[in-house]
């Protein structure tokens, strides 16, 4: 089989790498997008995906600009007009409203399925190369060009490659990069509900405690209709069982915990779960590599910036390349140098967010208990909610 040569190979057919793929494609350079699996039919299903991502406003317009943003059912896309996020012991919530900024809105609810589908559309109409359904066999990068084998016998040479492979990257064990990893002891269960009032675009937030007094996050996001999707990062104990009740028991449990702000919920489908761990990459390239998404980072989903960070790699290397000068690879190690950095700052600066707000939540002293709850107080002053709001816009 004749070995393909590309300016750019992109392992991982993520939303990430897809992503990557349509915006490197209009940047002119020729790509290949490869995936060890077959793509999922792209039929509409009237199920809601368990998977919902909270999409900030820029992000939306680089997906507009992508041309997929526009292919998506504007029926099934909810815009975040608001934020409450409540204590465990606050009477009034912390309010974050997009018209504090005079912003149209602070975000977008998305499902993962559409927004891969029409991504996907995206990359056929460019028409990107991809290779799916075959997975990688071995991968040699030097400081020139990456050579990935495929086990059907393809090889692929590319100046650059991009590892947008997840958070057990294959890319990244291949080059032998380590990982910082860090078990938050919570494990995040998702899933979908009716709801008897209307949310008003409202995305809520409530730090919460078990029986055991170990704290958690329930976040409820705007599903069009009276719909939410709910995250509810839990001890994992108390998860596990949370996860034998029957549907009416687990969504009395999840009524309680949000206190009953949107009446009575009824389940839609099936309750999903995850453990959340932190896991940042000890390096972002190496040779002619990158590494983008969850292959380089995976965060608390308290956040909600788990894919916005992903997508702010592919952003981040964009810019980059487009300021190399006309004799300058676009895998030169300072280019590449660039990149670390500047993914680096971000990731800290989001890890700095949802780290302190998972230790300041976590801490059983009473003393900091009486802190963080006046604190959430104080900030419901307007020139703080100001820029918090203005901080999440701009993301």
């Amino acid at each position: 089989m004749n070995p393909l040569k590309v300016d750019v190979t992109i392992v991982g057919a993520g939303l990430v790498g897809m992503a990557a793929a349509v915006a490197l494609h209009q940047a002119g350079y020729e790509v290949v997008l490869v995936d060890s699996q077959l793509p999922q039919s792209n039929e509409h299903q009237a199920e809601w995906d368990q998977r919902i991502y909270a999409i900030s406003p820029k992000n939306a317009q680089w997906l507009m600009r992508l041309g997929a943003w526009q292919l998506l059912d504007v029926s099934r896309v909810t815009e975040m007009q608001a934020m409450e996020i409540w204590g465990d012991a606050t009477l009034e919530p912390l309010q974050l409203l997009a018209d504090d900024v005079n912003a149209d809105n602070l975000g977008f609810i998305v499902e993962e399925r559409a927004l891969k589908h029409a991504l996907m559309e995206r990359v056929q109409a460019c028409g990107i190369n991809t290779l799916f359904g075959h997975a990688g066999e071995s991968l040699n990068a030097s400081a020139r060009q990456a050579v990935l084998n495929l086990d059907n016998q393809q090889s692929i040479a590319s100046t650059l490659l991009l590892a947008a492979d997840g958070a057990n990257s294959w890319v990244r064990q291949q080059l032998a990069i380590g990982t910082q990893q860090k078990p938050y002891h919570q494990t995040a269960i998702v899933a979908n509900f009716v709801t008897e009032k209307s949310h008003n675009n409202i995305a809520r937030q409530w730090f919460t405690q078990d029986d055991a007094g170990k704290s958690g996050v329930m976040a409820w996001l705007p599903l069009a209709g009276n719909k939410i999707s709910i995250v509810w990062s839990a001890p994992t104990q108390y998860a596990n069982r949370l996860l034998t009740l029957n549907a009416d028991e687990f969504a009395q449990q999840v009524m309680a915990a949000g206190h009953s702000t949107l009446g009575g919920l009824t389940l839609m489908g099936d309750a999903v779960a995850f453990p959340l761990t932190l896991k940042k990459a000890n390096e972002l390239s190496q040779h002619s590599v990158v590494l983008a998404g969850d292959a380089a980072h995976r965060v608390h989903p308290m956040a909600g910036q788990g894919v916005n960070l992903g997508f702010r790699d592919v952003i981040d290397l964009l810019q980059i390349l487009a300021s190399k000068h006309q004799y300058q690879h676009i895998n030169d190690a300072s280019l590449l140098k660039q990149y670390s950095r500047a993914r680096k700052t971000d990731l800290l600066t989001m890890l700095a967010l949802t780290n302190g707000l998972y230790h300041l939540f976590e801490s059983q002293n009473s003393v900091v208990k009486k802190v963080r709850n006046w604190g959430l107080s104080a900030t419901n002053q307007q020139p703080i909610k100001k820029m918090l709001v203005a901080n999440a816009v701009a993301l």
